[in-house]
């Protein structure tokens, strides 16, 4: 068995499909991306009263300022280490946001939708 180590530099990401963020003021997933070791997430469904970032734990959790409690949205946890590298955090739509980072030799740009976008776009380019 070879075992990999994860060296400081490594960035880990992931994505969450949160279900659990449809009721305004919960952000008990924090918990969870302590668990595995995660430094950017995107979610998605959330729902929210309220917009900016919020603190959370070690994470800060960026959302869509103008999002309508009706609207389900994405979001995206940033570990609080990489904060700095973090340049600018944009919301195209209410499906879609996008996230900058800094990177040594070139920007990093996260792209998160919710997948029903992503099925919309693969059931018109299939035919499916």
């Amino acid at each position: 068995m070879i075992r990999t180590r994860q060296r400081k530099k490594d960035t880990r990401f992931g994505t969450w499909y949160v279900r659990s963020l449809n009721r305004p003021g919960s952000l008990t997933i924090a918990k969870e991306l302590v668990k595995y070791k995660l430094h950017l997430v995107g979610v998605q469904e959330i729902r929210w009263d309220e917009g900016g970032t919020v603190r959370a734990g070690v994470y800060n959790f960026f959302m869509e300022k103008e999002m309508n409690y009706q609207q389900l949205g994405t979001g995206v946890f940033v570990y609080h280490r990489i904060l700095s590298a973090v340049q600018r955090v944009e919301f195209v739509s209410n499906r879609v946001s996008c996230i900058v980072l800094r990177g040594r030799w070139c920007n990093i740009i996260v792209l998160n939708c919710m997948h029903h976008l992503w099925r919309k776009v693969v059931i018109q380019k299939t035919g499916l």
